[in-house]
């Protein structure tokens, strides 16, 4: 399947539908009162975050998404039916945010996580709301709310732990071979990679993280040179980033240090946060050096490329050094996993206050209005109203 990870969609919400204005007439029954019953409420779309998916490729070709409109109300009472609610299910890490003023509408980051991304429409009043001792026979009638429209852009970013990085051919898809089930592509000339790799590495019995690799990256990657900057927003997620660097490159022109040097500057200025995540490096390839100069070869690159909070040195195709890397990430994340899970409970709370500090204003604003109806007597119904009373017309 094809990997598409990101999608640009149009939601709309179903309308309310329109309250009744109607009068009670049965045989035997003098001066019946009105009995218009309210509309029914628009279907509302909602995003429910799924495990089982992991592409937005059904959002790519079905861009279109709205709900079903309210029924209008009727006579005896009769309350409309409301609209059938939508459920799209994305994958696990899909953001949503609004095409229009770029907030932030949704963070898919757990499995069954699910929140309404359009709100349909409130049914409108049936005259039944407006009968009075000094209005007994009210003709009035709302028509029901229209419900949201929303052009909604989803951008898929993978959860995990460790992000690879590095140039085209540094072996990062050899390493995360070496170290978990995952069977990315492995050839000998560079962008073998097209699409980001997901493996899970298992290190004991519960213990064990995720591990994504991403096509690699060239210089002038954030300015849209090669592949992996297209894919660099799947990195934004993970607790560590573990650059991968050939020591020993085909092209004997090639600078080692000065190309690991050129990657960490197209983080910073695809983005600052990315930049500034923990970094380790790890030295890879040294099965190509002889075994009497990898320490000076070694050396002379940490020397070249500056400080690293760790580096590591390995072979990923044969698999030297890989274990002892794995055991190290392994502690790191450990240690990092409560202060995660303590931003993400804090994250989530915020998330639930703001939700529902909008859903306490718009029925502050809701009950303002109907307030302001239920106030008005007949005499304030003015032309326009009153022939819409008399026809159940649908927007």
């Amino acid at each position: 399947m094809k990997f598409i990870d990101e999608a640009r969609i149009e939601v709309m919400a179903g309308d309310g539908g329109n309250g009744s204005a109607s009068m009670r007439r049965e045989k035997f029954v003098p001066r019946g009162g009105p009995d218009g019953g309210d509309g029914g409420r628009g279907g509302s779309i909602f995003a429910r975050a799924d495990r089982n998916l992991n592409t937005l490729i059904d959002f790519r070709y079905t861009r279109m998404h709205r709900a079903q409109r309210g029924e209008n109300g009727g006579n005896k009472d009769c309350y409309g039916k409301g609209g059938e609610d939508i459920v799209l299910r994305m994958p696990v890490g899909t953001v949503i945010t609004d095409q229009e003023t770029g907030e932030l509408v949704a963070d898919l980051d757990e499995d069954g996580k699910e929140v309404i991304i359009a709100r349909g429409g409130r049914g409108g009043l049936g005259n039944i709301h407006f009968k009075s001792s000094v209005n007994r026979a009210p003709r009035k009638r709302t028509l029901g709310e229209e419900g949201e429209r929303r052009a909604l852009r989803l951008e898929l970013k993978v959860l995990a732990d460790v992000g690879l990085l590095g140039l085209p051919n540094a072996g990062k898809s050899t390493f995360i071979r070496a170290v978990s089930a995952a069977r990315p592509k492995v050839a000998d000339y560079p962008f073998t990679t097209l699409q980001p790799n997901l493996g899970v590495v298992r290190t004991d019995e519960g213990r064990s993280f995720v591990i994504a690799d991403i096509p690699g990256l060239i210089e002038g990657a954030a300015e849209g040179a090669g592949l992996g900057h297209q894919f660099l927003r799947h990195l934004q997620r993970t607790r560590v980033l573990l650059h991968l660097v050939d020591l020993a490159p085909f092209d004997p022109d090639a600078d080692p240090a000065r190309d690991a040097r050129a990657i960490v500057e197209e983080l910073r200025k695809y983005d600052e946060s990315l930049y500034l995540k923990p970094r380790w490096l790890a030295l890879n390839k040294l099965d190509l050096i002889p075994e009497g100069e990898r320490a000076a070869r070694v050396e002379a690159f940490l020397a070249a490329y500056g400080p690293v909070e760790r580096h590591f040195q390995l072979s990923a195709l044969k698999g030297d050094g890989c274990r002892g890397l794995v055991f190290a990430l392994q502690d790191f994340l450990d240690a990092e996993r409560v202060r995660a899970d303590a931003e993400r409970a804090a994250r989530h709370a915020a998330e639930a206050q703001a939700a529902a500090e909008a859903e306490a204003r718009a029925e502050a604003a809701y009950q303002a209005r109907l307030q302001a109806l239920l106030a008005e007597g007949d005499d304030a119904e003015d032309s326009g109203e009153a022939s819409s009373s008399d026809t159940d017309t649908e927007r």
